[in-house]
């Protein structure tokens, strides 16, 4: 059987590839909104950060996304992102065994 390919990214914050699955997309659309895309498949500019709440908090330090999309983002919105990886970060230790 073939073995499958998997889809690698880069992380924006420490540049290292990692799989897909263990990144989350953040997207900037036509208007100049910027949103998690948990899905992928939102429409829009990509960029891709490791689910690892230090990552996140380097992020916001250096405001990796501001750079990345050449606009200024809020405050709040990096906030938000700290809590989702933080989320997604204790979902995958509570289910690492299944």
């Amino acid at each position: 059987m073939k073995k499958r390919k998997i889809p690698l990214r880069k992380d924006i914050v420490t540049g290292e590839m990692f799989p897909k699955r263990e990144l989350v997309r953040v997207v900037k659309n036509k208007q100049d909104e910027v949103s998690l895309d948990p899905t992928g498949k939102k429409p829009g500019r990509g960029a891709y950060i490791e689910l690892d709440v230090k990552i996140a908090k380097r992020a916001k330090e250096e405001r990796t996304f501001d750079k990345a999309f050449k606009i200024k983002i809020d405050d709040d919105f990096y906030d938000e992102l700290i809590a989702y990886v933080d989320h997604q970060q204790a979902r995958k230790e509570l289910f690492k065994n299944e």
